[in-house]
C-alpha cells in the first residue's frame, strides 16, 4: 500500500499545484505541493507551516495563490500540511503535539518527490506556523534555514494577552502548565540546531502574538549561540501587512543565502577590530 499519494489540482500562472496525502502516526494526512512549472532538475524545497489551529487557518486557494504560488514562483519546490485533524485530514489536531510528526515526517518522502531536492531544506512558518518551525527546530538538524513571521513562542504570555485562546488550547492540548511549557520556544532555544539560521519577524502592532514573543526569544537564541536575526516592523500587524513586500524579501534572501546557495554559517564569537 502506498504511503504518499499526490495528484495535479490546479494551476496558478506559471505555478502548479498538487494535492498530497501521506500517512503520519498510522493515519492519512491531506497536504499540498507548489512549483513552478519550468524548472532545470531538482528544486531547493521550503516546508511551509500554516498558522491557525482547527478549521481557521486552512489552506485554501487564497492562501494557495497569496502564499505557497509566490513562495513557489521564488524558485522552490513548496510543501505544506493541513495537520492532523484538519482539511479532511485523520486523526486531532493537538496545537503543537503529535502534529509536529505531520511536518517532520515529510522528508521522509521526499524520495518519492524527484522535484524536489532533500539536500536543501528550509522552512517557513506564522504564527501558530512558526511554533511548529520553532519545534522542528529543536528536533531536527537537516533545515538549512528557517524564517518565522509572528511565531507564538510564549504560550503563558498568549493566555493573559487573548484569554479566549484558552478554549483553543483546551480543545487542542487540554490546556495544561506542561502542554503550554512544551510549547514555548521560550524554554528550549538552547536545543535548537546551532547550524539552521533562524530569521523572526515581528510587528509591534501584533495584538494575535506579542512582539514580546521573538524578542524574548531572541534573547534565548542569542545566549545559546544559535545564528539568528531579528526583523521588528514598526506598527505592523499580525500578517505584516504594512510591510508585506519588504518582510517578504527579507525572507527570501536568507532562504536564497542559506538554503538554495548554502552559504557558509556567520561567526558568532567576537571577532572584528
Amino acid at each position: 500500500m502506498q504511503n504518499f499519494l499526490r495528484e495535479h489540482y490546479r494551476d496558478f500562472g506559471d505555478v502548479a499545484v498538487d494535492r498530497i496525502r501521506y500517512q503520519s502516526n498510522g493515519h492519512w494526512v491531506n497536504g499540498f505541493l507548489v512549483m513552478p512549472k519550468e524548472r532545470d532538475g531538482a528544486l531547493p524545497c521550503i516546508i511551509y507551516n500554516r498558522g491557525g489551529s482547527f478549521e481557521f487557518g486552512m489552506i485554501d486557494d487564497e492562501g494557495i495563490e497569496r502564499k505557497l504560488a509566490v513562495l513557489a514562483s521564488w524558485g522552490y519546490a513548496i510543501i505544506a500540511s493541513q495537520y492532523s485533524g484538519n482539511g479532511g485530514s485523520e486523526g486531532n489536531d493537538e496545537v503543537g503535539g503529535a502534529d509536529v510528526d505531520d511536518v517532520l515526517v515529510l522528508k521522509e518522502y521526499f524520495d518519492q518527490i524527484p522535484e524536489i531536492d532533500s539536500s536543501r531544506i528550509g522552512m517557513w512558518g506564522g504564527s501558530r506556523g512558526g511554533m511548529m518551525t520553532y519545534q522542528c527546530l529543536a528536533r531536527v538538524d537537516w533545515i538549512k534555514a528557517a524564517v518565522s513571521i509572528a511565531g507564538v513562542a510564549n504560550y503563558d504570555r498568549a493566555i493573559e494577552q487573548r484569554p479566549k485562546m484558552g478554549d483553543v488550547y483546551t480543545r487542542g492540548f487540554g490546556n495544561t502548565l506542561e502542554g503550554r511549557r512544551i510549547r514555548s520556544a521560550v524554554n528550549f532555544a538552547d536545543r535548537f540546531c546551532k547550524t539552521t539560521p533562524v530569521l523572526l519577524m515581528h510587528g509591534t502592532g501584533d495584538w494575535r502574538v506579542s512582539s514580546k514573543d521573538s524578542l524574548e526569544l531572541a534573547e534565548k537564541l542569542y545566549d545559546a549561540k544559535v545564528p539568528y536575526r531579528l526583523v521588528i516592523f514598526e506598527g505592523a500587524d499580525h500578517g505584516l501587512t504594512e510591510y508585506r513586500a519588504e518582510a517578504w524579501g527579507i525572507g527570501r534572501e536568507w532562504l536564497d543565502r542559506y538554503v538554495k546557495s548554502s552559504a557558509e554559517l556567520p561567526i558568532l564569537e567576537p571577532h572584528g577590530k
